[in-house]
């Protein structure tokens, strides 16, 4: 799956080939130098990669962009093959219903251009994400019967976990003011972007052509959990994702949220009608942990951005604020300012069947109880990633494509990952056979 060009050639922990390309952000500004070693001042390590041995720590993060490009999954894997027979891609349709034969999909019936078509096919692979997938399945008959036959439905297969467990990374900017004339602000400047626009299209250089999401790291937010529960991503510049700029010249911004949050939601459709977007309840700050999670995440934040190697630049918080201070008043703001980190999933989660709230069979991807179906995104994840959605999502479509192909899976492999609190001489031990050292 991955090229990973910022990654040393024999590490076995990462890919050495395939159509993903993964560049290392260069991290070169000084505000991002600033926070590397601010992040060290307040006691957290800084590391060679999070995404290799050592995930826990800062440091400059790879990034789906090569040349100045994003590289998407359409560039990456379905435009290359345009010219294959067996390929069709039709765009501006929208799925409206599986169609069964008893529990056998059969094909799909879709909308395009105001007519209403329908394609038959010897199986059919959902592909629509964490919220279109179940709306779709739901839309079909495929998910509580109850809920279905309330809105007139008949149940092809009753599966209750469709919609159900519901997850999500949140997230909230922490913002400040910088003193210096180093940041990215002046790049949202709407009468510099006509220039910064030339130098993409002629160069693939300038502002354009990055991210600007070139550094940041995992922590545990205290000493109850094994494994990283925090994720922070530094940015150069303070802006909202809507293009809401904050009020300074010059400013700089880290992204923080938990990981791990416990809270589940669902999704359900309410009506029979597939333009009618489902009911979506995320449940965000809903329990104990979470909410402790998040008062740990801005306190850690505040604590690494109120370090002496950001003093040079710090020029005061502009959110939340000094008015945000108490751990009510903490959870109060994040209910009032946090927004998606864009990561839905689990929401038809793979599992025995055994298991009453599973809905994907993990052996093949299929639905079960169903024929000739199958769920390939992030809607089959049991729970959600610790970090960025994309890079596990690709992962797991390459193995659903080896599992639907019929390649014999390869060898496990056994590389060795950091674990807090375990030196490597404990972790060699425990994984020594019985009788030897």
């Amino acid at each position: 799956m991955e090229n990973a060009l910022a990654a040393d050639p024999d590490d076995e922990l990462r890919g050495h080939d395939g159509p993903l390309v993964l560049e290392r952000g260069p991290a070169t500004n000084p505000l991002f130098q600033a926070f590397f070693k601010a992040a060290q001042e307040a006691g957290y390590p800084l590391t060679d990669d999070v995404n290799g041995y050592r995930q826990e720590g800062f440091a400059a993060f790879d990034r789906n962009v090569h040349k100045g490009q994003r590289l998407s999954a359409s560039r990456a894997y379905l435009r290359p093959n345009f010219g294959r027979n067996n390929l069709t891609v039709l765009t501006r349709a929208l799925a409206t219903k599986i169609n069964f034969t008893g529990n056998v999909a059969t094909g799909v019936t879709y909308r395009r251009n105001g007519k209403t078509h329908q394609v038959n096919a010897g199986e059919v692979i959902l592909a629509g994400g964490a919220i279109n997938t179940p709306q779709l399945l739901q839309l079909s008959g495929v998910g509580d019967a109850a809920h279905l036959n309330s809105l007139g439905i008949n149940s092809v297969v009753n599966l209750p976990g469709v919609g159900q467990n519901l997850q999500d990374h949140l997230e909230v900017y922490i913002q400040h003011a910088c003193t210096q004339p180093v940041s990215m602000q002046p790049a949202l400047d709407v009468w510099r972007m006509p220039w910064i626009g030339m130098q993409w299209m002629f160069g693939r250089k300038g502002p354009a052509a990055t991210n600007h999401f070139e550094g940041g790291g995992f922590v545990r937010s205290n000493e109850d959990v094994a494994y990283p529960n925090l994720m922070f991503h530094f940015l150069p510049v303070a802006v909202r994702y809507d293009g809401q700029k904050a009020d300074a010249k010059h400013g700089y911004q880290v992204h923080i949220g938990p990981m791990y949050s416990d809270a589940r939601g669902t999704l359900k459709i309410k009506s029979t009608d597939p333009t009618v977007h489902p009911s979506m309840v995320f449940n965000y700050l809903s329990t104990d942990q979470d909410r402790r999670e998040w008062v740990e995440a801005i306190h850690v934040a505040r604590d690494i951005l109120g370090q002496s190697a950001m003093s040079p630049f710090n020029g005061g918080e502009l959110s939340p604020g000094r008015a945000v201070q108490t751990d009510a008043e903490i959870l109060d703001w994040v209910a009032r300012d946090a927004e998606t980190a864009l990561h839905p999933s689990c929401t038809a989660k793979m599992g025995p069947d055994s298991d009453p709230m599973a809905v994907v069979n993990p052996l093949d991807m299929t639905v079960h109880g169903t024929r000739g179906l199958r769920v390939v995104d992030a809607s089959a994840m049991p729970y959600v990633t610790n970090g960025n959605i994309y890079a596990p999502v690709m992962m797991l479509a390459e193995k659903a494509a080896d599992l639907i192909a019929g390649k014999a899976p390869l060898a496990p492999q056994h590389a060795e990952f950091y674990r807090h609190g375990i030196s490597p001489l404990e972790r060699n031990a425990a994984a020594a056979p019985a009788g030897r050292a």
